[in-house]
């Protein structure tokens, strides 16, 4: 019998801030699933910065989303109907047709997870791309060595907040990170297992970095870009190592960012700095979900989650999470998950 469902079309591409007019909300008639796929009725979904960027009609590591069709993204969700053997009514899968409430999809574009080990939500934040980002971004591409001295911008984003726990896990003698806001700032470190916060609200982000970090940083995990760069490429020390994971500060801009202007520091420091996208990384997934799986056993991977309710307010949610608006993973509950 065919399902009813919602999505979220994208109907504008933004210039500056995405609007809530660049968006609508479309009934579609969903047809059943054919052989090998699956209809998911879907219990989260995932709203995500790097989503800000496929709004635009430009080449990137991910295709622009298409005017007038869903959005997708990433999702979990029931299955409620299965032509494929191997995946059962009744499962619970991780998959990327997200921005809508029900889904047909071949099977082999699911991922069944076990509910067992943590709740179905974890898996679009620790469990998943985020926790994975976290540690591809400490472990390969600014590798954390014994006793190093690191600093995370986006401390209390869905990332940050898992990198302060691998950081620790691969030798880092001190962790600090920076947050919007005194209470942000006081939960990255009583919360989040920091051992210091800059609130960048508060102005002079290079002396707070500086007071954090007398003696220097080895490793900046960037999530923000801008003037959080142009502080850690001043505070590292001689043959630092930078991840470049996002530039959340800069998604909005409608004219080219200027770049640091300290930037030489790089020659003079040996300074290595290398972006990366988590899709290049799937080798370490197994690996990270096995250590990511006993830190949540034993409690020292904290989650943190800023929820909001149905798909009529994802783009709310959306809009919210490129001004800071959340704490940890931001998150869409369909129903009542």
């Amino acid at each position: 019998m065919p399902v009813t469902s919602r999505e979220v079309h994208l109907i504008a591409r933004p210039v500056g801030e995405p609007e809530p007019t660049d968006f609508s909300l479309v009934e579609t008639a969903l047809p059943d699933p054919g052989d090998g796929q699956i209809l998911v009725r879907n219990d989260w979904l995932s709203v995500d910065p790097y989503m800000r960027g496929r709004m635009n009609d430009v080449k990137s590591y991910v295709p622009p989303f298409r005017l007038g069709a869903p959005m997708d993204g990433g999702a979990v969700g029931t299955v409620i109907a299965s032509n494929a053997a191997n995946v059962p009514v009744g499962a619970t899968v991780l998959h990327f047709r997200g921005w809508r409430d029900h889904a047909v999809l071949d099977a082999s574009a699911a991922q069944v997870v076990d509910t067992a080990i943590a709740p179905a939500r974890t898996y679009l934040g620790a469990l998943g791309m985020v926790g994975l980002t976290a540690y591809a971004g400490l472990k390969e591409v600014a590798p954390v060595k014994e006793g190093d001295v690191v600093f995370v911008s986006g401390a209390a984003g869905a990332v940050g907040i898992v990198a302060a726990r691998v950081a620790r896990h691969l030798g880092a003698v001190r962790v600090i990170g920076s947050a919007g806001g005194p209470e942000k700032a006081r939960r990255v470190v009583e919360e989040f297992g920091y051992d210091a916060a800059i609130d960048y609200r508060a102005g002079d982000l290079g002396g707070q970095l500086a007071a954090a970090a007398p003696d220097g940083i080895d490793v900046y995990f960037d999530n923000v870009g801008g003037d959080h760069l142009q502080a850690a490429l001043d505070a590292l020390n001689t043959f630092g190592r930078v991840a470049l994971c996002g530039a959340i500060s800069q998604y909005n801009a409608t004219e080219p960012v200027p770049g640091p202007t300290n930037l030489f520091l790089a020659v003079g420091k040996r300074l290595t700095l290398r972006g990366f996208i988590v899709g290049d990384h799937q080798h370490l997934a197994a690996e990270y979900a096995r250590l990511a799986a006993s830190w949540l056993r034993d409690g020292t991977l904290r989650t943190q989650e800023t929820i909001v309710d149905g798909l009529d307010n994802a783009v709310d949610a959306f809009l919210g999470l490129l001004r800071g608006a959340n704490t940890g993973k931001m998150l869409i509950r369909l129903g009542d998950t």
